[in-house]
């Protein structure tokens, strides 16, 4: 028997999902399969509907070798293991003549704990052990949410925080979930057997694909410990958000209530001596933190220095000495110095890391309303960590909407740790960048208005011309507005103003869960949906709900944003653009996410309209405007009105 052509595997897993073949879907399998052959890399944009999922699992399945699929967001992973990955299966199985398995694997913390749901949580108060159960009233949200957690984990198959509907509160998965740290380890556990996390992983090595978050791929390759199975290719999807992630998963934090936690955790477990050093050192720390200011720190503070470098000797008496000393008032010991190890050695590695003070690391001091301050310190750059853990061993394939910014893929490439494309060198990874195109037909499905008459956006204060040309947009819209703002003071200040002037149902983020808002939003034209960053990304409403998409301002990062103005500030001393490396390619991957709100199917119409005048003015708007689909650009203000109103009287017409 011959072997099954792309094409032929290609046809029968799009039939299989109900879906259209689309040329820039076969495009990309074709240079998704030919990546995986030469053991080289790719970088690919497919727009929205090019059905990419399919675009890199037929020719990843058809390959046989072992993939890991990391994705940056629940619902993408959801519709891979539920929906995707079955049917495509179901469908190559007969050609492919073998039937792949696939399982879904994520961090430790995101899977109920047995030992933690039977034995209670280890506290830190004087009564030592107590259960959770019983302590939280039943009445209390908290209590309601322990007592359906604990009936679900007598049903569940999997132990995934994700298949419990409706969710919980963070503080109260935390009463039944371990971080990696604080887990005894399968050997040591009395529930070891039956684990959740332990069965993922067990799935997981018997699977030819891994479907993960960004997360863990970063745990993966920053700890050294490998926590994924053995691959061979590596497919990151939503690929924009990966240096985030990392960086996010490499940002060490200090606050005095972690401190405390800490000191009272290890107190029972060392002599008098050690737990007093750390008690004094703790205290130290939080009289330091009083008086903390938000913003980067060049140079640690001397008093910062002290104080960390005392918690930093005392953690390291208190991790030698645990287990030393053994209170015999404690019950299930193991579990409490776990948990008290994994708290105190987290102490150690954050204080050691700023006090160390890499040049390669920026640390500042933020400030909470409900939290109080905290330190945190996190990587100057995570291309040269990309580059040496991503690119090695394996084929990378890493695909979104938006990679290509500014008409090209080097942007993207260097957040990477990949030398500009075409670059030849022993050590330097090769890779091609393919822009696939889209099905819809952007010209003529959508318009770019750019308000140039308004005033320039200034730092703070009201924007009264900019709300104005908003509530004339809406209006001429008859509603049918997302609204993305970059920040949420200005969502608030719209909401309101709208409100006022217009007779349309405003919805604004944070006055629901978003899931219900984006339903309602969908659920009924008129109304309007106005938020920030999580939706700038996050919504996907096809249809007359959605017919004008606002963003109030380009979204640069803020001034004194202390680790995008250190980024910045490191391309200008290395000779480059920093302005244009950071805050610019920042801003074009939000807008060319937040444009990709307006068509989302082949009938959409609409209009984005942006109500800031430097992207016709500033030089670097034609590099942001090139970041955006290619909608027909206009910047007059009565065109844009009079399209919006037709688009308005057509969408009517066909609801009557």
């Amino acid at each position: 028997m011959t072997k099954p052509s792309l094409p032929e595997l290609l046809h029968a897993a799009v039939t299989a999902v109900g879906g259209t073949e689309r040329p820039g879907q076969a495009t990309m399998a074709e240079a998704v399969a030919e990546a995986v052959d030469d053991q080289s890399h790719l970088l690919v944009q497919a727009g929205t509907g090019t059905g990419k999922s399919l675009g890199y699992l037929v020719p990843a399945l058809a390959h046989g070798e072992r993939v890991v699929v990391a994705t940056a967001t629940l619902a993408l992973q959801r519709q891979l293991v539920e929906r995707d990955l079955p049917r495509t299966v179901d469908a190559l199985h007969p050609l492919l003549r073998r039937r792949p398995q696939f399982a879904m694997l994520k961090g430790r913390s995101n899977y109920l704990c047995l030992h933690r749901l039977h034995e209670g949580v280890p506290q830190e108060e004087e009564e030592g052990l107590f259960d959770q159960f019983e302590a939280a009233a039943p009445s209390s949200r908290l209590g309601q949410d322990l007592l359906r957690m604990r009936d679900w984990a007598d049903e569940t198959e999997t132990g995934d925080r994700d298949d419990l509907t409706p969710g919980v509160s963070d503080r109260a998965w935390a009463q039944i979930s371990v971080s990696s740290r604080e887990c005894l380890g399968a050997s040591k556990c009395a529930y070891g057997a039956e684990c959740f996390a332990e069965q993922a992983r067990e799935r997981a090595k018997l699977a030819d694909v891994v479907v993960t978050n960004h997360a863990l791929l970063a745990i993966d390759a920053i700890e050294g410990a490998p926590v994924l199975p053995q691959h061979e290719v590596l497919i990151v999807d939503e690929a924009h958000e990966l240096v985030s992630r990392v960086t996010g998963v490499a940002t060490g934090e200090l606050t005095p209530g972690q401190v405390n936690r800490a000191v009272r955790r290890a107190a029972k477990l060392v002599n008098e001596k050690a737990a007093d050093a750390l008690q004094t050192a703790a205290e130290g720390f939080e009289r330091v933190m009083e008086l903390a200011l938000p913003g980067r720190l060049e140079e640690v503070p001397e008093d910062l220095g002290y104080a960390l470098m005392a918690l930093r000797d005392a953690a390291r008496t208190v991790i030698s000495a645990i287990g030393s000393t053994r209170d015999k008032s404690v019950q299930d010991e193991d579990a409490v110095r776990k948990q008290a190890l994994a708290s105190v050695e987290t102490i150690h590695g954050v204080a050691e890391r700023i006090t160390q003070g890499s040049e390669y690391d920026v640390v500042w001091y933020e400030r909470h309303d409900r939290f109080g301050a905290s330190v945190r310190v996190a990587p100057l750059s995570v291309s040269g960590l990309l580059r040496e853990k991503l690119f090695t061993e394996r084929s990378v394939v890493l695909t979104s909407a938006t990679l290509k910014l500014g008409g090209d893929f080097n942007g993207v490439g260097a957040s990477l740790g990949l030398a500009p494309e075409g670059t030849a060198g022993d050590d330097i990874p090769q890779w091609k960048g393919l822009d696939v195109g889209s099905p819809f037909d952007y010209p003529k499905q959508g318009i770019l208005y750019v308000a140039r008459h308004l005033a320039t956006p200034g730092r703070e204060g009201s924007r009264t011309d900019m709300l104005d040309e908003l509530a004339e947009l809406v209006e001429a819209a008859g509603g049918r507005t997302l609204g993305l703002f970059s920040s949420m003071r200005a969502a608030q200040a719209a909401a309101e103003e709208l409100r006022g002037r217009l007779d349309k149902p405003i919805l604004l983020q944070g006055e629901e869960t978003l899931g219900e808002l984006i339903k309602n939003f969908a659920a009924d034209p008129e109304t309007c949906l106005f938020g920030t960053l999580s939706l700038w990304q996050g919504v996907d409403v096809p249809g007359a709900s959605c017919q004008l998409v606002v963003m109030d301002r380009i979204p640069f990062p803020r001034p004194d944003d202390p680790l995008m103005s250190a980024r910045q500030k490191a391309v200008e001393e290395a000779g480059g653009n920093g302005f244009m490396a950071v805050a610019a390619t920042h801003a074009a991957l939000l807008m060319a996410q937040g444009a990709g709100r307006l068509v989302r199917a082949t009938g959409d119409k609409g209009v984005v309209a942006v109500l800031d005048p430097r992207l016709a003015n500033a030089r670097y708007g034609s590099y942001l405007r090139a970041s955006l689909p290619d909608f027909w650009y206009t910047t007059d203000r009565n065109q844009a009105r009079r399209s919006l109103a037709a688009i308005d009287a057509a969408a009517k017409a066909e609801q009557r």
